[in-house]
């Protein structure tokens, strides 16, 4: 079952232009903020952690090219889809001859590399500020695991029009790995000129990447005497659990069945800010700003954590997209009980801490998990290694195997009902989900048993738009027993769901400690109207946490028309800071889409006009940007605009559903049903799963094919699960005495409130 993903957030943080000179011992200022003195100050006292550091992951995450840093061949030429590209060097420098976005080769001179294991990136260097990656990749395993050669990182998404085309925004270095790759980055995107001057202080993720800023701390070593307690660094790196206990053999006796009476647990738990700070960059998330540090403050005001979404997670909680790990961890019960990264990792050397099941042992009794009675394969084997059961590994990139943090149990079970995958099979390919069932039932009775009160079973009625999920999602949101991030979906899933079981389960929310629980009230208050909406989330507007107050801010704003002048005024402040994220990100085109919305709902057409246009400008391939353009331009009754921009988007992003459906509208608003039918056939051949595609495509072709439309209506019931699409296709059938009427209504009664259902049966007698 191992996936192989596209994406690349996290392993590729370009940061390049003006380096920030590094401080010498002598020149330490005493201000009010400590400044970065650079990595190789610390070994002055601290050898051994410099040691460690010293060719590790950190050490190499950026380097500048050159004979020492890079592990490629630049002496040969690797041929792809019939083309060839060449590696060469001139003198000292290493070049590339590549094909660009117009189709042409060129030359381009690599500035740096970017990683060592098991993959070398390389960046280029624009003359704008920007910093590329191209899209081949050096394959740094030895030759007996099939490594030392070039491959192409995204040869499913390596056209002109794919975000992750080389010289595109999935491979901009200055937002997408910058912030990870490098020590205090300051991107410095230039709003009004779409440039940047993005700085660092060290190229690479050294020593005050996750220490801070040295060097008051040099000053507190540098002083004669007795040093007072505070070392001068304002973070705490600690674990957070110093002593641990184990039951005693009387409370173990006890809890024979349960796993806790074999697990140690913490004395005591204590602040430690390493979680977050190691979370800064191995997390799946959105940077909103680089001037708030992470000192003292909450992950929300530097970082915007993605959630455990359908595209990022199964409805189990294991990992399918890149989540870089700390989203899989805040689900874990090793997160509940205190334990943080260095429980198991060299923080420094990023190696793990002990070998193999050992590791495990630090806190789990190997007299009970370390042995055959519990694994069930011969010592020793592949099979009995914990993190092959409990820690599965996705392959991303090609060749990159990551281990999901969740330590979720195997449940083949699960595969069955939901389709999520397992341990198992994942180990042993040749055999079915059944097999695997009907093996570990029999090692665990109780292990596959359905669980309708797990998240899992609510995440998948969710996806499967069945209306029970509602009642579940509620449950779970409000479940204090949970891990705050489970609940936080839940709560963003409950939009699907509007009423009684999401208002409770959202009032409630909003008044948790836990910031993850109130962002998520914004997105899972979608479909309420304003009324509701805003004294829902109006309580947020003053939050602590900018990622709350500033999202809350922006979700109010679409109303805008509609509040009162005192709303309005209340507003100014967060909206404010919204705005300025927006502008932080305003290298891609979903911040100047956004930013563009709020001016289109404030009345000021002009500027929204200038935004769109602006996102198109940074994102030529941001398909929303000219939806909502021609959607605005339609507004002002200029309809040849409108469908001017969306021809003009079809042709930047022909892969696109969402375009031709707007193109299909706008044709039928100008009575060209034809030509409609024509795109609104190609957007579903696009996106086949979107329920309203397959609707209005019903609608359309009614007239002319009463057969085409009921397949048609079905469709969109079935790829969505939404009530609305069922009962049309049920009106279809009464309307033309199709002997299948019966069995839809039945359906319907299920699926829709009585009252409706009794109405459509009175107009055609039924």
């Amino acid at each position: 079952m191992t996936k192989k993903k596209l994406l690349a957030f996290r392993w590729f943080r370009p940061n390049v232009l003006h380096v920030v000179a590094l401080f010498s011992l002598f020149a330490i200022s005493h201000s009010f903020a400590a400044d970065f003195v650079g990595s190789f100050q610390c070994q002055q006292c601290h050898q051994q952690a410099f040691d460690d550091w010293t060719g590790s992951d950190h050490d190499m995450a950026m380097k500048h090219a050159d004979k020492d840093t890079v592990a490629g061949n630049f002496d040969t030429q690797f041929t792809y889809q019939g083309k060839q590209n060449r590696f060469f060097t001139k003198g000292d420098e290493y070049w590339v001859n590549i094909e660009d976005a117009n189709g042409q080769f060129n030359d381009y001179k690599i500035s740096y590399t970017f990683g060592i294991d098991p993959l070398q990136q390389y960046m280029v260097e624009f003359d704008d500020g920007r910093v590329q990656l191209i899209p081949f990749a050096w394959d740094n395993r030895p030759k007996a695991e099939s490594g030392q050669k070039w491959f192409h990182l995204y040869p499913d998404n390596s056209a002109k029009h794919d975000d992750f085309f080389w010289q595109n925004v999935g491979q901009n270095w200055n937002f997408m790995c910058a912030d990870c790759h490098s020590t205090n980055v300051k991107k410095n995107y230039d709003f009004e000129n779409n440039r940047f001057k993005t700085t660092f202080s060290e190229i690479n993720v050294g020593c005050e990447a996750c220490h801070g800023a040295a060097s008051e701390h040099m000053a507190w070593a540098n002083k004669p005497g007795e040093k007072p307690a505070a070392n001068g660094f304002n973070r705490s790196l600690i674990k957070p659990v110093s002593n641990w206990t184990w039951p005693t053999s009387a409370h173990s006796k006890a809890n024979s069945d349960s796993s806790a009476s074999h697990t140690a647990t913490p004395v005591s738990v204590q602040h430690s800010d390493q979680l977050q700070t190691c979370a800064q960059c191995h997390s799946r998330r959105l940077q909103i700003n680089d001037s708030n540090s992470l000192v003292n403050s909450d992950f929300g005001d530097r970082y915007q954590l993605n959630l455990i979404g359908q595209d990022l997670y199964y409805d189990d909680g294991q990992v399918f997209d890149e989540d870089y790990v700390y989203g899989s961890f805040l689900q874990s019960k090793m997160h509940k009980n205190g334990v943080v990264c260095s429980n198991c990792h060299n923080p420094h050397s990023t190696k793990v801490v002990l070998p193999d099941n050992t590791l495990c042992s630090q806190c789990h009794s190997p007299a009970e998990f370390d042995t055959t009675a519990h694994h069930q394969h011969k010592t020793g084997s592949t099979g009995a290694q914990c993190v092959n059961c409990h820690m599965p590994q996705t392959t991303y990139m090609q060749i990159d195997k990551r281990r999901d943090h969740s330590f979720s149990i195997p449940n083949p079970g699960n595969s069955e009902r939901i389709g999520t995958p397992n341990a198992c099979n994942q180990c042993h390919q040749d055999k079915d989900i059944a097999w695997a069932v009907e093996k570990t039932t029999t090692w665990y009775p109780t292990l596959n048993t359905f669980d309708s009160k797990h998240f899992s079973t609510a995440f998948a009625g969710a996806r499967a738009g069945i209306p029970a999920a509602a009642e579940q999602l509620s449950y779970i949101a409000q479940d204090i027993k949970q891990p705050g991030i489970i609940r936080a979906a839940a709560i963003e899933r409950l939009q699907q769901y509007p009423g009684r079981n999401g208002i409770v389960a959202i009032a409630r929310a909003i008044r948790q400690d836990d910031p993850l629980l109130r962002f998520a009230t914004i997105q899972g208050s979608t479909p309420y109207p304003i009324a509701d909406r805003w004294r829902i989330l109006a309580p947020l507007l003053t939050d602590d946490v900018l990622m709350v107050r500033s999202q809350a801010a922006g979700a109010l704003a679409s109303f805008w028309p509609e509040l009162t002048p005192e709303q309005q005024m209340q507003l100014t402040a967060p909206l404010a800071e919204y705005v300025e994220v927006l502008k932080f990100n305003g290298d891609r085109g979903f911040a100047r889409t956004n930013l563009a919305h709020l001016y289109a709902n404030q009345g000021k057409v002009t500027q929204a006009i200038a935004e769109y246009k602006a996102a198109i400008a940074v994102q030529a391939n941001y398909a929303a940007a000219y939806v909502n353009l021609a959607d605005l331009y339609r507004g002002q009754n200029q309809e040849s605009l409108a469908i001017e921009t969306l021809q003009q988007g079809i042709q930047a992003q022909p892969t696109s559903g969402t375009l031709q459906f707007s193109m299909a509208l706008a044709l039928l608003r100008k009575k060209q049903t034809e030509k409609a039918l024509e795109y609104l056939v190609k957007a579903t051949e696009l996106e086949p799963n979107n329920g309203r595609f397959w609707y209005v495509y019903a609608i359309a072709i009614t007239p002319t094919s009463v057969s085409k439309a009921g397949t048609a209506f079905n469709k969109a019931y079935q790829v969505s699960g939404n009530p609305q699409y069922l009962y049309a296709l049920c009106e279809l059938m009464l309307s033309n005495n199709a002997p299948q009427a019966k069995q839809c209504l039945q359906e319907l009664s299920s699926r829709a409130p009585a009252e409706a259902v009794q109405q459509l049966k009175d107009r055609f007698n039924q």
